[in-house]
């Protein structure tokens, strides 16, 4: 694998017993795409085998397919962030800049999922996530209100809280948690009991046990971050262990489902989001300020839908 025009290293620090399990101390790592602004949101089709990602200044949503590159598939995506893929593997949107959830159809058109909260405009869908009963949980903080080059035409706050909400299989929609100053990236546990929600501003991330009704309890803090290295919670995913990986301060950082800390994937460049991809899953697509990358991981994620 080879370089960027960024430089991009990847350095395992902070190594602690066990994280020879999921990393090389060396990883090989690899730039997929260039030339983008503020990557977020990488999904993998396992379908198409392809990635989708967006670029919330470049207001763009992505495809890349091996050998072949990327090419933009929504301009202007009014800012879009997090992705997912539902059961039938449609892709699902957080429409950060134009404040609805919205779902690519197989016919190529927009089906807005979510709009309002209680007859008020949502804040900024930030990331997403579908459950295996087709649930889909949202987090909504202000940014896309607020954030340089991120803002859509509507700057106006409408609701006091910074949810995280589920729409049901159905098309009901409910509050999961006003936990939060600014929730940010969210995931479920491999088995779904947990889920796990950061906070960008608190730096940190609860976990809350998941109720058959797809509610959840009283949230615990999990990890509290406090290195000085640039960076903020922000992505979050699970691997098939359990073990948690948040973008955050310097890197990817890898927890043990107790939340101390494995090891983290130091990065030169300012890592916003990551996802699990390729037939195995043990691909990790880090989107970035400037470009898209990929490493690969011994331990395979939790696959999307």
């Amino acid at each position: 694998m080879h370089g960027s025009p960024q430089d991009l290293e990847i350095k395992i620090d902070m190594a602690a017993p066990g994280a020879e399990r999921i990393v090389d101390a060396s990883p090989p790592w690899e730039t997929i795409a260039t030339d983008i602004i503020f990557g977020e949101g990488p999904v993998w089709d396992k379908r198409a085998k392809q990635l989708f990602f967006t670029d919330i200044i470049g207001d763009t949503v992505w495809k890349w397919r091996p050998g072949v590159g990327h090419e933009a598939i929504l301009k202007p995506s009014h800012k879009a962030n997090g992705l997912c893929l539902d059961l039938e593997g449609r892709l699902v949107v957080a429409g950060w800049g134009g404040r609805t959830v919205f779902r690519f159809e197989k016919d190529g058109s927009l089906k807005t999922l979510a709009a309002r909260w209680e007859g008020k405009k949502l804040n900024s869908p930030n990331d997403i996530v579908v459950r295996s009963n087709g649930s889909i949980y949202f987090t909504d903080p202000s940014g896309g209100m607020l954030n340089v080059g991120m803002v859509d035409e509507d700057l106006q706050r409408y609701l006091d809280i910074a949810g995280v909400f589920r729409i049901a299989p159905d098309g009901t929609m409910s509050l999961v948690t006003a936990d939060f100053v600014y929730p940010n990236g969210l995931c479920f546990s491999p088995d779904e009991k947990l889920l796990y929600v950061n906070c960008s501003r608190e730096r940190l991330i609860r976990v809350y046990d998941v109720r058959p009704d797809g509610s959840v309890g009283q949230g615990r803090l999990f990890y509290q971050y406090t290195h000085p290295d640039r960076g903020n919670p922000d992505g979050l995913k699970c691997d098939v262990e359990g073990n948690v990986y948040c973008t955050g301060p310097g890197g990817v950082w890898v927890h043990r489902p107790d939340g101390s800390v494995l090891c983290r994937l130091k990065l030169k460049g300012h890592a916003t989001n990551i996802g699990f991809g390729d037939d195995d899953w043990r691909s990790l697509y880090i989107t970035m300020i400037g470009s898209v990358t990929r490493t690969r991981l011994k331990i395979p994620g939790v696959a999307a839908h």
